[in-house]
């Protein structure tokens, strides 16, 4: 199968590039400059530049190569997000989950690609009702002011992929190379310096998902027709209060401080506190059913484990 793999230099794209030519696939990589074009040749994938917002210069390019399957990983989100801002940093990465995912996915059907797999989150459900959501649950239906345009764009970009007969992937927080909870990544030095503390009660629930298992779902979504939305995330669904202290104890970090909401809502905004209050978790026994995909971590202990462990050894 010709695969085109749009964001294959992103923390996914990654995992997924070297997975699917080891599968015997054709992959060609999609990237918006030359400069992350040649990243991308790296992972030994064929390349082809253009920028998903600008449509003629998607639908020639895409053409060109003829893929049987388009996978859709486009973000732009920066290395270090403000949550009193996240409107802010995640204008690029709302546009391309609007506007490039209708772009992508004409570009697709001009084509002649057969199938379409696309990245979302698994954090975005209205937290109201049980921890822990199927893929049925409603996604949040007023969230925090920095936060509403993300969701906005994420249920625009699942629309358009589940009407065009698509497969949505709703990934959990991502940890392993490149993401915000890699060894260096934002997330784990505010960890290791002490300055993600437990605010409240620390009830935010978190699902977590290894870069390299998210990769693998792809591939499984590959395998054969499977349209509609699957979360994609380990067994383990735990709160902040839970995988905080234990994940700053793992790094011989400090233990986390534990913070008023009042006073972080004052430092951080309301979607600074809703993150480690009021997300909720996701059941991945949707995509152990109909994509008998499984995640080699089914627990981020392990996971985390494996990956910061040994880059400290």
């Amino acid at each position: 199968m010709r695969v085109l793999v749009a964001g294959a230099t992103g923390v996914i794209g990654r995992q997924l590039v070297p997975l699917l030519l080891e599968a015997g696939h054709e992959v060609v990589g999609l990237a918006r400059s030359r400069t992350r074009a040649e990243a991308a040749e790296r992972t030994g994938a064929r390349l082809v530049v253009a920028d998903a917002l600008d449509r003629a210069a998607l639908l020639y390019a895409v053409r060109a190569v003829e893929p049987d399957a388009v996978v859709h990983l486009l973000t732009a989100i920066p290395a270090q997000v403000n949550p009193r801002r996240m409107a802010r940093d995640f204008t690029l990465t709302n546009r391309l989950r609007t506007e490039g995912t209708h772009n992508l996915l004409d570009a697709a059907r001009a084509a002649g690609a057969q199938r379409f797999v696309a990245q979302s989150i698994a954090f975005a459900y209205d937290p109201a009702g049980s921890a822990v959501k199927n893929e049925d649950a409603p996604l949040w239906r007023d969230p925090p002011r920095q936060f509403a345009p993300v969701v906005a764009a994420v249920a625009e970009l699942e629309r358009l992929t589940r009407q065009a007969g698509g497969t949505v992937l709703r990934f959990g927080h991502l940890y392993g190379p490149g993401s915000s909870y890699a060894a260096d990544g934002a997330v784990i030095r505010m960890i290791r310096t002490g300055k993600m503390p437990i605010v409240g009660t620390g009830a935010g629930v978190f699902s977590f998902v290894h870069a390299r298992d998210a990769a693998t779902a792809v591939e499984a979504a590959l395998r054969g027709p499977a349209p509609g939305v699957f979360n994609i995330v380990d067994d383990e669904p735990t709160p902040a209060h839970t995988w905080l202290p234990e994940l700053a104890a793992m790094l011989g970090a400090p233990a986390p401080r534990r913070v008023p909401t009042a006073l972080a809502r004052l430092a951080v905004g309301g979607f600074g506190v809703a993150y480690l209050t009021a997300l909720r978790g996701a059941s991945n026994a949707r995509a152990r059913d109909q994509l008998r995909w499984k995640p080699r971590y089914p627990s981020w202990r392990e996971g985390f484990r494996a990956e910061l462990l040994h880059d400290q050894a």
